[in-house]
């Protein structure tokens, strides 16, 4: 709960200016933050396998209960069993909830905040400026009052393109209030006058009647329709691979492969008639390459200046339509590569949540009997600079495996390849009572090296 309400404090404060003052409804803000909380937990579940790890075990070591148990014979790796069964549990339901729950999850929490941010401003009428929030006038307001409400020096212009926008109405003062069922938006203007110009006897004349009217007091109302939130169709969403389960994944993966093969063939018959004489075998062999020796040095030697001039104009005609042709191929061909890798990493990363919850018990249950410290003090700064290491490898890893650099496979487990040795060597510190965080034992070290130079 202590790690979920961190990152949904951070989701607020990325997407606050998105959510403040846009009219919502409470319930569409929770349901935002419940929808952010369930795709939060792919982060959120491995911190708080490691820090709550390293909690228990480090109060076991402070209130020598660690010390009582391994008394009784029991050794710290057989202490670990039953947290490591709980954990076992709690890795296969990550991967059930990642196959499962979560595509489901991000389908309506994309979609939502897609439709948050592209929500109106609920800042109908600023101040200075002409407003057209609403379809059909451009309103201006000189003032507001802090209340919100009351309005000075307010202009409202009628926008008709049939009739030259010829209707203006001008007042003081006015105010505004929304009706209890929030349809409309009611303006009781004060101390106005509003003008008109309307077509005369002669309709070929836009402007041929002008009328003036004096109010002390009226209303305009303007239809709130618009303001209300739109959904978007989750379905439009389901193409991104976010939003797929391991089925899908596969799929979808396996059948761009086959696209790729199928380019990779159909771009080596288009290239290969130009580039036969230069080396290429007519089908990719490992035979060695074999060059075409030309009978002359100069193989135009024999035509007239208008044969070669004509000669040179066709085979740049040549360059130019395989270059274009190439260039075209090539850019589909790195868009489907980069989508095939983006399937391949997000079917990798259903796994990889189960086994981050399982490498970073390994780190947090031996460091906790290590530094034998309990509650939020020490055990946090151990888990968030451990937790650091697995975040930063495992985002360099995934940018790698996105750009091609590395296989998905490997660039999505990378942070697991890192900190599963970690988690072995603490696991056998704390095993062997080690002395790893004692001071004191690296000051006698020190000193006793300090003395060997000495002699």
């Amino acid at each position: 709960m202590i790690v979920m309400f961190v990152l949904l404090m951070l989701f607020l404060f990325k997407y606050i200016d998105d959510l403040i003052g846009k009219g919502f409804e409470i319930t569409t803000i929770l349901q935002l933050m419940m929808y952010a909380s369930a795709t939060n937990v792919a982060m959120a579940l491995p911190l708080s396998v490691l820090l709550s790890s390293i909690m228990t075990y480090g109060s076991l070591g402070e209130n020598y209960e660690l010390v009582a148990i391994k008394s009784a014979g029991v050794s710290l790796r057989r202490a670990m069993y039953p947290m490591l069964i709980v954990v076992g549990i709690l890795a296969v339901a990550a991967f059930i909830f990642s196959d499962n729950m979560l595509p489901v999850a991000n389908r309506k929490y994309y979609s939502l905040l897609y439709d948050v941010r592209q929500q109106k401003s609920a800042n109908l009428l600023p101040e200075g400026v002409f407003s057209n929030s609403f379809p059909g006038y451009s309103i201006r307001v000189s003032k507001k009052d802090p209340d919100g409400q009351t309005l000075h020096g307010v202009m409202i212009y009628s926008k008709n393109e049939s009739d030259n926008n010829t209707n203006v109405l001008i007042a003081k003062e006015g105010r505004m209030y929304r009706t209890l069922d929030n349809q409309f938006l009611v303006i009781r203007l004060k101390d106005g006058v509003r003008y008109e110009e309307t077509h005369g006897d002669k309709n070929f004349e836009i402007r041929q009647r002008f009328t003036r009217f004096r109010f002390k007091e009226t209303e305009q109302k303007f239809d709130l329709s618009f303001m209300k939130l739109k959904r978007t169709d989750e379905n439009l969403f389901r193409s991104a691979v976010q939003m797929m389960d391991l089925k899908q994944l596969k799929y979808f993966g396996d059948s761009t492969r086959r696209q790729l093969d199928s380019v990779t063939r159909l771009n080596y018959k288009l290239i290969s008639p130009y580039i036969k004489y230069f080396g290429v075998p007519k089908k990719p062999t490992n035979a060695a390459i074999k060059y075409v020796a030309f009978k002359k040095d100069n193989i135009m030697g024999d035509l007239s200046l208008q044969q070669q001039v004509a000669a040179l104009m066709n085979a740049q005609n040549e360059v130019r339509s395989v270059n274009d042709v190439v260039k075209n191929r090539s850019d589909m061909y790195k868009d489907m590569s980069k989508s095939g890798r983006n399937f391949a990493l997000e079917y990798q990363k259903k796994f990889e949540l189960s086994a981050a919850c399982l490498a970073l018990f390994l780190i947090g249950a031996p460091m906790g009997a290590i530094i034998r410290k309990g509650g939020l003090g020490m055990p946090v700064v151990v888990s968030v600079i451990f937790f650091l290491v697995y975040y930063i490898t495992w985002t360099i890893g995934e940018k790698s495996a996105k750009g091609g650099d590395l296989s998905p496979v490997i660039g999505e487990w990378i942070s697991i390849i890192v900190l599963t040795p970690i988690g072995l060597f603490l696991s056998y510190k704390a095993a062997n009572d080690s002395v790893l965080f004692d001071m004191e034992a690296y000051k006698r070290f020190f000193n006793k090296l300090l003395r060997r130079k000495d002699a």
